[in-house]
């Protein structure tokens, strides 16, 4: 692929979208910064003033697209032929970029959750390549479904045990040994996330959880070293990885304290954590490996809007570059008409 334009769904002012920036200008390439907000779909409507990249044959007319409006004057690293200079919106079709790059998936309602994901299979059904595909998006964002995937993949997971009811949870909790970890089924970076090892403790986070209409997903504690690792697997590969060591918390996370370490991975940690982001279909994933004083490697999670700042970091390895470089080797469909 040549020149190319790429749309990264996320916050305007974060780190990962200036980087991304810097890689593709390096490369030649254009960047436009998205929120989901502003994402607009349409059906069955045909719109005339569609700005297409310069020099592109991108279709100007939809009857169904995902289009955006945009703020021109926002500060963003951004170096757009999509926007012009003047006037304070434009709309635009994100099926004229060569490559949707999601890298966050903010909070929302069910109906804005749901949308959002539709409105990504539908950019998908255009031709454009959307990174992470929205099967694999909500795959990984819902503990439960990935953990199904990761074990039918035959990779092993702490045990997990999902109900509603304060009743069964209490009888899960004995189950495990009474020692569990209890995370919502949708979450990152450590938050929500609860170790419950007394019955007393166990019956108030249950009944609070009932209480206010929660899914109740706990899953047995698994005694390790106070570390776990993260490899970034993009293309079936992983191009780098980290060691998150932490002396103050059970967790793990960099975002809780922990600290980011340069980690060399083995051949069965490598090999474990590209059959894991094959499982839920990420192309670009983060996989938190947990190596346990059993001798065992687990998976613990697979985040398809995983941060690399840290990895990038403590790796030496331009992460954002080899996304770029990646997005770039994508074929475009032929879009000429037969």
């Amino acid at each position: 692929m040549g020149l190319m334009l790429i749309a990264v769904l996320g916050s305007l002012e974060s780190w990962y979208l200036k980087d991304i920036t810097r890689a593709a200008v390096k490369r030649g390439h254009s960047v436009i910064g998205i929120p989901f907000r502003q994402l607009h779909g349409i059906v069955a409507q045909e719109i005339s003033d569609v700005q297409a990249p310069v020099g592109s044959d991108a279709i100007k007319r939809f009857r169904r697209s995902v289009a955006c409006r945009k703020t021109v004057d926002r500060q963003v690293p951004v170096s757009s032929p999509l926007l012009s200079s003047h006037g304070t919106h434009e709309m635009f079709s994100l099926s004229a970029v060569d490559a949707v790059l999601v890298r966050t998936m903010p909070p929302g309602s069910l109906e804005q959750v749901v949308y959002r994901m539709d409105a990504l299979h539908s950019l998908q059904g255009t031709g454009v390549a959307v990174v992470n595909p929205p099967r694999a998006l909500e795959t990984a964002v819902d503990k439960y479904l990935s953990g199904v995937r990761l074990d039918a993949a035959g990779l092993l997971v702490p045990r997990t045990e999902v109900c509603e009811t304060q009743m069964i949870a209490m009888e899960s909790f004995s189950s495990m040994n009474g020692d569990v970890v209890v995370k919502p089924i949708f979450g990152s970076e450590g938050r929500g996330i609860t170790r419950v090892t007394d019955n007393e403790m166990a019956y108030r986070v249950f009944s609070t959880l009932e209480r206010i209409g929660a899914v109740i997903f706990q899953q047995e504690f698994i005694p390790h070293f106070g570390y776990d690792l993260r490899a970034m697997v993009l293309d079936g590969r992983v191009v780098a990885a980290m060691r998150r060591r932490s002396t103050l918390d059970w967790r793990t996370n960099v975002s809780r304290g922990a600290k980011a370490e340069p980690a060399t991975l083995t051949k069965q940690e490598e090999q474990t954590a590209v059959q894991a982001a094959n499982a839920v279909g990420a192309t670009l994933a983060g996989v938190d490996l947990l190596p346990a004083k059993d001798g065992k490697l687990y998976v613990v999670e697979v985040n398809a809007v995983p941060g690399w700042r840290a990895t990038a970091r403590v790796s030496n390895v331009d992460v954002s570059d080899t996304i770029v470089e990646y997005l770039s080797s994508i074929p475009v469909p032929d879009s000429t008409p037969s």
